[in-house]
């Protein structure tokens, strides 16, 4: 008997932590209109904070511990996506963002991933992926960052669409499909 309840709690704190996640990413799920557009602010909707506001500085190590600051890609349309390699819909969307990189990064995108995540994992999973963009890890740093572009409750995956001027444009919260990201993207190019 003690062994099926031994069993059983961690299966229960899984499915009510599931449970509260989805209750989470389905309130905050929603769409911040196009990147275009001046957002309203109100404090309702503590992530249109960061709309169209100059985009944060924050710098981080990438997967061989080289300094990376956020300007060295100013004058790029930044995506900028926070993610871990135990999420889903992280993992989900990195191969359009491998995509997007290859197809726009001629024309100025430059996608950054922002790892919240174990050194080690983030290199396994990069190399697998084959990512063709810089991948920046960190753990206390990359949660104030992802906190300063809105990210409040430490949603992921966070992506953040910053234009050539360094002001933030769109923030998705949740998955970004190819087709979204590739249209908002274009307004920005």
């Amino acid at each position: 008997m003690n062994k099926k309840i031994s069993v059983l709690i961690p299966v229960v704190l899984a499915v009510a932590g599931l449970a509260s996640g989805l209750a989470v990413k389905y309130y905050l799920d929603q769409d911040t209109g196009p990147a275009s557009a001046p957002q309203a602010q109100s404090a309702d909707t503590p992530y249109t904070a960061a709309l169209n506001q100059p985009r944060y500085a924050f710098s981080l190590p990438d997967l061989e511990n080289k300094i990376h600051a956020i300007k060295e890609w100013d004058g790029k349309v930044i995506l900028l996506n926070f993610w871990a390699t135990w999420c889903p819909p992280c993992r989900r969307e990195i191969p359009s963002f491998i995509q997007l990189q290859q197809q726009y990064g001629a024309q100025g995108l430059q996608v950054i991933g922002v790892a919240i995540d174990q050194k080690e994992a983030v290199s396994d999973y990069s190399d697998g992926m084959g990512i063709n963009y810089p991948v920046l890890v960190g753990d206390e740093t990359a949660l104030q960052a992802s906190s300063a572009y809105g990210n409040r409750f430490g949603q992921l995956p966070y992506s953040v669409l910053i234009d050539r001027k360094g002001i933030v444009r769109y923030i998705r919260r949740g998955e970004f499909t190819l087709q979204d990201a590739e249209s908002r993207i274009k307004d920005l190019l």
